[in-house]
C-alpha cells in the first residue's frame, strides 16, 4: 500500500495564503485517516519537508493556486502545471517545493506530487482569516482531496462529530 503524505502548505498570516494548511486543518477535523496517509503542516519550510517527501510514494499538495482563474476556483495539478501553486513558485525567502522535489530524486526517491487548491482571493494582505469566499469554499479542496484518495483505494472515514 503506497504511503501518502497530506502536506499543509502556506503562510497563514497573510489571508488566503493559508489555504492549505486551513484545509488540511478542516481535513483533520472531518476525517479520520488511515495508517498509510501522514498529515503534516508544512507552513513554509520548503527544503525542511526533505525527510517527510523521501518517506512517501505520493503527496498530495493543499495550498493556494494561482491558475488565472476566478477567485475560489479550485484546481487539481500535476506534472509541469505544479508552480501555478503559490508555494512552487520560485521564492527569494526559500527553495520553492519544485526544488525540493527534484533534490528528492537526486537522492533517489521522487514522490507523485499532486497539487490540490484553490485561487485565492487575497494572498498580500496580513491576516490570519481566509477571507469569507475562501473560507466557505474550503470545505471543496477538503472533498476533493477525499475523492483523490478514494480512487488510489485510501478510505478515510468521516468523525463521528463531523
Amino acid at each position: 500500500m503506497d504511503k501518502v503524505l497530506v502536506l499543509g502548505v502556506g503562510n497563514i498570516l497573510f489571508t488566503d495564503e493559508g489555504t492549505g494548511v486551513r484545509a488540511l486543518e478542516l481535513a483533520r477535523e472531518r476525517y479520520v485517516f488511515p495508517d498509510n496517509v501522514t498529515l503534516l503542516d508544512g507552513g513554509t519550510l520548503g527544503m525542511g519537508l526533505m525527510d517527510a517527501l523521501l518517506s512517501c510514494d505520493v503527496v498530495f499538495v493543499l495550498d493556494a493556486v494561482l491558475g488565472g482563474g476566478e477567485p475560489g476556483s479550485i484546481y487539481r495539478l500535476s506534472g509541469d502545471d505544479l508552480r501555478k501553486s503559490v508555494s512552487f513558485r520560485d521564492s527569494m525567502h526559500q527553495t520553492d517545493l519544485v526544488d525540493t522535489l527534484i533534490y528528492c530524486d537526486l537522492m533517489g526517491h521522487r514522490p507523485e506530487a499532486v497539487v490540490l487548491g484553490m485561487e485565492p482571493v487575497d494572498y498580500q494582505t496580513m491576516g490570519m482569516e481566509l477571507s469569507p469566499l475562501a473560507a466557505e469554499r474550503l470545505p471543496l479542496v477538503v472533498d476533493l482531496l477525499i475523492s483523490e484518495l478514494k480512487a488510489r483505494g485510501v478510505e478515510a472515514r468521516p468523525r463521528p462529530s463531523a
